[in-house]
């Protein structure tokens, strides 16, 4: 079995830093890209940011310039930092790992429990 466990939500005022991070844990062979999304009341789940097993990133508009990601292969951990957050930021932030290679020879696709991060105005 595999899980992914995220940390470091919370709340925040507008203009100031979150770090969340997503550990994966379990019967892992390697993980390929990893990714970041959120979702708000009432909105649907929407992408934040994507990470290659490589370093190769990708990240919404509405977050580009403001939020990092990053990752750590040998500890199979994700990480997202948010600067210059927003009100608009405000949502569940949810870990993904689509790719998990197991070492019962399955490819499984897994996402963490969610954590929140408020961004107060």
């Amino acid at each position: 079995q595999v899980q992914l466990v995220e940390s470091g939500g919370g709340l925040v005022q507008a203009g100031g830093s979150l770090g969340l991070s997503c550990a994966a844990s379990g019967s892992i062979f390697s993980i390929n890209a990893m990714g970041w999304y959120r979702q708000a009341p009432g909105k649907q789940r929407e992408l934040v940011a994507t990470i290659t097993r490589g370093g190769s990133t990708t990240y919404a508009d509405s977050v580009k310039g403001r939020f990092t990601i990053s990752r750590d292969n040998a500890k199979n951990t994700v990480y997202l930092q948010m600067n210059s957050l927003k009100p608009e930021d405000t949502a569940i932030y949810y870990c993904h790992a689509p790719r998990v290679f197991t070492t019962w020879n399955g490819v499984m696709d897994y996402w963490g429990q969610g954590t929140q991060v408020t961004v107060s105005s």
